[in-house]
């Protein structure tokens, strides 16, 4: 198939072909669930803990003798049904990364970059860049080619790009090797340069 090659601003530089085994795929609803859900998992720090009465400081005396005051049997104060004592159930570390295999992944970023490609929300550029690091220059850029909230993939970082576009709300701006399918997914429209795609084609095909 071939996606429309634009120049920067609203011009069309003519059309790239691409491979329809990665922006031509069946939208698979089921499987960029199972991967993004994954992708959100693994994001997750997982670091919540409590302690347990083993845990709590103190507690090593048994509190009175086991027999005689006609109260109830007590063998630490740190029991969770005392105030101050351990959690029950308390809560520890862990991780929540789910498995999700390579060929998986590939297919729901293949079967994203396919729909995005069907709705006409990939917009394919030669290039994007920036002489000075200027917010307004990038936003006016932006706005001559009717992109409001866009993600902006590019083949190779710039700190004039990078600083211009850090304050501009729903914009991000990412390399090819940050690209994910969270982030593909939530965004309005995603901007990709000719060279960042054919980076995207030769690792997805």
């Amino acid at each position: 198939m071939e996606l429309k090659l634009h120049k920067s601003g609203k011009k069309t530089a003519g059309k790239m072909k691409v491979a329809d085994s990665v922006f031509a795929a069946d939208f698979n609803e089921a499987l960029i669930h199972q991967v993004v859900t994954a992708y959100m998992a693994g994001a997750r720090s997982g670091t919540k803990a409590q302690k347990n009465r083993s845990d709590v400081r103190g507690g090593g005396r048994k509190p009175w003798r086991q027999k005689g005051l006609g109260r109830a049997r007590a063998g630490t104060i740190r029991s969770p049904l005392w105030r101050g004592g351990g959690v029950t159930f308390a809560a520890r570390p862990r991780d929540h990364s789910q498995k999700v295999n390579k060929k998986m992944y590939r297919g729901a970023m293949r079967s994203i970059l396919s729909e995005l490609a069907r709705q006409e929300r990939l917009v394919l550029v030669d290039e994007f860049t920036l002489d000075k690091p200027r917010t307004k220059a990038f936003v006016e850029k932006l706005h001559a080619m009717d992109l409001d909230e866009v993600l902006i993939v590019t083949d190779e970082m710039t700190d004039n790009l990078s600083l211009a576009a850090r304050n501009v709300p729903r914009v991000d701006v990412i390399n090819t090797m940050q690209i994910n399918p969270y982030n593909l997914i939530g965004f309005e429209k995603v901007l990709i340069t000719k060279g960042a795609l054919e980076k995207v084609e030769k690792w997805l095909i």
